[in-house]
């Protein structure tokens, strides 16, 4: 143990720089060693901005007031900095490029993620860029999932240190719209009490009336009366749409070319670092554009304001907007999509069957007799070539013909067993420097003897003929036994044919006997 008692006044830079007691102590009491925590107390502000919550983030490290510049800030990291402000929620980082080099706090975006306090980041660096960050004065998504959700909260002013919640009755979807636009985030999907937990903070007690054009939530008017008490479980949760506006342009379709993304209202073409075709590829679902199929970089002749988006943003799962920092560049990004192809169709004819589409089910040909395998798909590019595709238990062969009208048609002269076996067509087209295919539905197609096709015919010519042989015969019997009348249907008969009345005035029965003998 130490043996002296410390006196210091506080105002030495080391503790053996101040007095110590003259007498020495000789024991100590079990559980009396001194175990002591210091506050991160992070000194951080933003300098030069419209507000204490927007401007250059400057940071005190060792007694040293600096601006900070780091690679791969988002988002997400200034959120970090609007938090220790108690300001709102993060709305832009701008990296903003002086005039000259001077002396910064060099901070990894990676070291912030960790959980480390800026100061336990901070490195001494010389740069031209700094940071520029801007936070919501007053409104914040707290406990979400992302930047654009969370359980509203507000405070009124910023010597007010309590943040307050806003009670579902006095919020309404206009309301939401302001809130949406103030954080920087896409129009309001869900707006529901207790979406996002509930606490017991304090409620905001007065009723917003936005009319849904205003810019901020306190630019909104409120009702006069206040309101005391919000039922359990009333407090507003409330979720933006990322709204993920991006496209590509100046390529050959609106699947290629340079990535544009729209954020804070503002289209800008991308900077990537470390791009592949991973990242790629979350632009090219968002355009429901396929699977990526190159990413590289442009040099344009200047510099000019690019989004910079780090690729270890992007396989967070980070939105692009979340990834975005505000920085000039002479590199820009360019994909290619493959684009959905459509599936082209396959159909079977042959003199003896006709036409048959693909359905993955059999179809049938004779031996000896032409038939036609016909690719076709719906008009989406020029050009192209169909590949029919033949596989058998043993074999597999493949046929090329150049698309013309979109459709090609493969001619075989004469039916084999070898061509028994399925068939597919796969279309292939060169476009934007690459090349794209899609592949159809199965065909089946069976190869039958003709002997047995005709002794098919054959039997079935003989059934239908002892058919036709047994009712002629039955109809024969029937007429037979019709022609055999009784006595007097023959009389009535005979003397119908001689004009004269069956009845009244016409002969005896015994004369018409005789007549008739």
């Amino acid at each position: 143990m130490w043996t002296k008692e410390f006196q210091c006044g506080g105002h030495e830079s080391a503790l053996l720089d101040c007095r110590s007691s003259g007498s020495a102590r000789n024991t100590c009491s079990p559980g009396k060693a001194v175990g002591l925590t210091c506050s991160e107390s992070e000194e951080v502000r933003l300098v030069g901005g419209d507000s204490r919550c927007a401007g250059t983030l400057e940071l005190k490290h060792n007694g040293d007031w600096r601006p900070v510049m780091g690679r791969g800030w988002t988002l997400k990291e200034a959120n970090v900095v609007c938090r220790s402000l108690d300001c709102g929620s993060a709305v832009s980082v701008v990296e903003r490029k002086e005039s000259s080099v001077r002396p910064v706090w060099w901070i990894d975006s990676d070291c912030v993620q960790s959980g480390s306090s800026l100061r336990e980041c901070a490195r001494s660096e010389s740069s031209s860029s700094i940071l520029n960050l801007t936070c919501s004065d007053s409104v914040r998504l707290v406990d979400g999932t992302s930047l654009c959700s969370g359980r509203l909260e507000v405070k009124s002013d910023q010597s007010n240190q309590w943040w307050s919640s806003v009670c579902e009755d006095d919020f309404d979807q206009q309301d939401a719209e302001v809130v949406c636009r103030e954080l920087g985030c896409g129009a309001p999907s869900v707006l529901q009490g207790a979406l996002y937990g509930e606490v017991e903070a304090p409620m905001w007690t007065k009723e917003f009336q936005c009319g849904g054009h205003e810019s901020a939530l306190l630019d909104c008017r409120s009702s006069g009366s206040a309101r005391n008490t919000c039922s359990p479980g009333k407090a507003v949760g409330l979720t933006c749409s990322e709204s993920e506006e991006d496209r590509l342009v100046g390529g050959d379709s609106r699947c290629a070319g340079t990535v544009e993304l729209k954020h804070n209202g503002d289209w800008r073409p991308v900077g990537g670092f470390g791009w592949t075709l991973k990242e790629a590829n979350v632009v090219c679902r968002n355009l429901d554009c396929g699977s990526a199929v190159s990413v590289g970089e442009r040099e344009e002749s200047s510099d000019r304001p690019v989004w910079g988006i780090y690729s270890n943003c992007v396989q967070s799962g980070s939105s692009l907007r979340e990834c975005a920092t505000s920085r000039s560049s002479f590199y820009i990004l360019n994909l290619t999509c493959s684009d959905l192809l459509v599936r082209p169709n396959i159909s079977v004819s042959s003199s003896t069957y006709g036409v048959s589409e693909a359905q993955q089910q059999e179809f049938r040909v004779l031996r000896g007799s032409n038939f036609t395998i016909s690719c076709s798909i719906q008009p989406q590019y020029p050009g192209g070539s169909f590949q029919l595709t033949f596989t058998s238990s043993n074999t597999t062969h493949n046929y090329t013909q150049p698309a013309v009208n979109h459709s090609a048609h493969f001619l075989f002269p004469a039916a084999e067993p070898a061509h028994q076996g399925n068939y597919s067509c796969v279309y292939h087209v060169y476009v934007f420097s690459h090349n794209f295919s899609s592949e159809s539905r199965l065909l089946s197609l069976t190869v039958s003897d003709p002997s047995v096709h005709h002794h098919f015919i054959r039997v079935v010519l003989l059934l239908l003929t002892l058919l036709l042989v047994n009712t002629a015969l039955c109809c024969c019997c029937k007429a037979c036994r019709g022609q055999k009348p009784g006595r007097q249907e023959n009389i009535e008969l005979d003397d119908y044919n001689l004009g004269v009345p069956a009845a009244g005035g016409g002969p005896t029965e015994e004369e018409g006997a005789q007549g008739a003998e």
